[in-house]
């Protein structure tokens, strides 16, 4: 690899769902042994602090009422408070090991205050700064009854020591105008952490990469029934086989153009890696800048609203 390359590694391990400390120390592990394999960006799944609400998709909003209150207030009391430093240990980790880190939390501003939650992606430097956080736009189906929606405050490329990098969260990716942001933005490296799986949603990372001729990172869950927690609400009723997969994670990394370079990562725990050059990117559009010489601006026109509608008092950095 040249002196533009840069190693990622996709953690596709499961959290330990719904506790927070459990989850950052194995967000800690995981980090270094991604850099003890020359990882400098470490991309984890969408919302895996404490873990994604897999149970929303088995609940009935009414008559299943009580367990889903039981278990969401296990999530509000395990969420991550940024305002309170709450991604200290992988802040630190990414630090001392000088990576750069997209991470995906369940996040809640104050512990007492706000029960509001939302589905941030977090970037952090090789200093382990805060660089950008980022709130899912529209909570998918049911998920709408777990987070509120985002703005887009963070809806924006950013420098890091590991090239130009831009998030989108599971089906945002499906928002030609969310994915047309970060193309303006200049992205080389855009990351796409999800619930999602399968064919289509490889296919989806494949055009993404195609159409914005950027390297594609699609960051998926593996969790498998029998890696819930004992003590986990209703689990028995829930997640009865325990050798059932949930999700079977489908992490992949992706050329500007379309060619998949690893993964996908299939119905197995690990970490993806690939060696990725951003360098790539500038000459990839000579063919096709969407955002650039391919793009109508005297017909089209996109406006951004970056206004934060929800307040925020403080970022680590």
């Amino acid at each position: 690899m040249d002196a533009g390359g840069v190693r990622v590694a996709v953690v596709q391990e499961p959290p330990v769902l719904l506790d927070r400390e459990a989850t950052l120390a194995a967000a800690v592990g995981h980090l270094r042994r991604a850099a003890d394999g020359g990882a400098r960006l470490v991309v984890f799944p969408e919302a895996y602090v404490p873990g994604y609400p897999v149970w929303i998709w088995r609940l009935r909003p009414e008559a299943d009422f009580e367990l889903t209150s039981a278990i969401h207030r296990e999530l509000l009391a395990n969420s991550v408070d940024l305002v309170a430093d709450g991604l200290r240990p992988v802040r630190d980790a990414a630090a001392e090991r000088g990576v750069v880190v997209v991470c995906g939390i369940h996040e809640r501003e104050g512990e007492f205050s706000r029960a509001t939650l939302y589905n941030t992606l977090v970037t952090i430097g090789a200093d382990g700064a805060v660089l950008n956080r980022h709130r899912k736009l529209m909570p998918t189906n049911p998920e709408r009854m777990v987070w509120g929606q985002g703005d887009a405050s963070g809806l924006r490329v950013t420098d890091t020591a590991a090239g130009r990098v831009g998030s989108l969260i599971c089906w945002e990716n499906y928002m030609p105008l969310a994915r047309y942001a970060l193309y303006a933005g200049g992205v080389e490296t855009y990351v796409a952490a999800t619930w999602d799986e399968g064919d289509i949603w490889i296919a989806t990372m494949r055009h993404i990469a195609a159409e914005g001729r950027c390297w594609v990172i699609g960051a998926g869950c593996s969790l498998r029934a029998g890696d819930v927690p004992a003590g986990f609400p209703g689990r028995g009723q829930l997640f009865p086989d325990p050798d059932e997969w949930l999700n079977p994670g489908d992490s992949v990394v992706v050329a500007p153009g379309g060619e998949v370079v690893a993964g996908p990562l299939h119905q197995e725990h690990g970490l993806l890696f690939a060696d990725i050059e951003p360098a790539r990117v500038a000459a990839a559009h000579r063919t096709l800048d969407v955002a650039g010489h391919y793009s109508r601006n005297d017909i089209f026109r996109l406006t951004i609203d970056r206004t934060v509608s929800q307040p925020v008092t403080y970022q680590p950095g």
